[in-house]
């Protein structure tokens, strides 16, 4: 036994901790200024607007100068309104289908398709996708607005090859604004794409490719493993961006017609501004950041990449 714990040799002590000494705090001390200016400009704000949603605001008169907490009032009202749930689905359908679908499936495919082509041709089609992504918001509104009135440019196109045309923005306003959103947002998701299959090594995909893997095959089994991390960021940078887009559809349809396009961001503007009830409102605004919040979680969890 005496040479058995000889052989064994000394036991050793449980390793404890190590201790973080000023060192560590100093290599923190980088990330004040940006904690700081988040804290100021992301958390004050959003902090501001949860109480102002426990109020009961106005845009003008008494309640403008003198508003009362009324607590949970504000969503208790919302959630029995047939009105915010109607743009509770509209925001869910546009966003699905202009960014989880539209922009992150045009995108990959454009990036797929620059990627074989020849670079006069890559240099083009780049230019014109992202000449729709560098102009001012209110810029695109209009010019989509122009694309799909009733006298505007689709329809004068169609009249060209003897088609009938429509009052596309009256009789399929949600259809318009999310194939403006597609062709405004398309461009980012080509960029991102683009640069993470870059990254992907040609000698893996060319050795499935003398297994025998078809180009489908070698997409979904290769191509997509290995851009993961970029479409889990895509989509929720893209989906977040959708969630709050207000100017394209307040320019193009205000809402209309009738509540047939009014997403939550307008649902929101027209009740703070156009009935003056801010704390309402802004109770709707809060919901949106919440269904964001939602969206990002799901985001996370679903498409988390593994640790290399």
């Amino acid at each position: 036994m005496t040479t058995a714990l000889a052989t064994r040799g000394p036991r050793r002590a449980p390793a404890t901790p190590a201790r973080r000494g000023p060192g560590a705090l100093l290599k923190l001390a980088p990330l004040l200024p940006a904690v700081a200016l988040m804290l100021v400009f992301l958390a004050g704000p959003v902090a501001y607007a949860l109480y102002g949603s426990l109020t009961n605001t106005a845009l003008s008169g008494y309640r403008a100068a003198n508003p009362e907490f009324v607590g949970l009032e504000n969503y208790a009202r919302l959630l029995g309104s047939g009105e915010f749930w109607s743009s509770a689905w509209l925001t869910l359908v546009f966003v699905v289908a202009s960014a989880v679908v539209g922009q992150n499936v045009l995108g990959m495919a454009v990036a797929l398709l620059l990627r074989a082509a020849a670079r006069p041709v890559r240099s083009a089609v780049s230019a014109l996708v992202v000449t729709a992504w560098i102009l001012p918001e209110i810029v695109a509104a209009f010019t989509l607005y122009a694309f799909f009135a009733a006298d505007g440019t689709l329809n004068a196109a169609l009249g060209a090859v003897g088609a009938d045309g429509t009052a596309w923005l009256v009789s399929f306003p949600v259809v318009a604004v999310v194939l403006a959103n597609v062709w405004r947002g398309t461009a980012f998701s080509m960029m991102v794409y683009g640069a993470a299959l870059a990254e992907v090594p040609p000698d893996v995909t060319e050795a499935a490719s003398l297994d025998g893997a078809g180009g489908v095959q070698r997409f979904f089994r290769i191509t997509v493993p290995m851009v993961r991390r970029a479409i889990s960021t895509n989509l929720m940078l893209t989906t977040l961006q959708t969630l709050g887009v207000f100017t394209l559809i307040w320019v193009m349809t205000g809402g209309g017609p009738g509540t047939r396009s009014s997403t939550l961001p307008v649902l929101a503007f027209q009740e703070a501004f156009k009935f003056a009830q801010v704390g309402y409102g802004t109770a709707i605004a809060v919901v949106t950041l919440v269904i964001g919040a939602v969206f990002a979680a799901v985001y996370v969890r679903v498409l988390k990449p593994e640790v290399d």
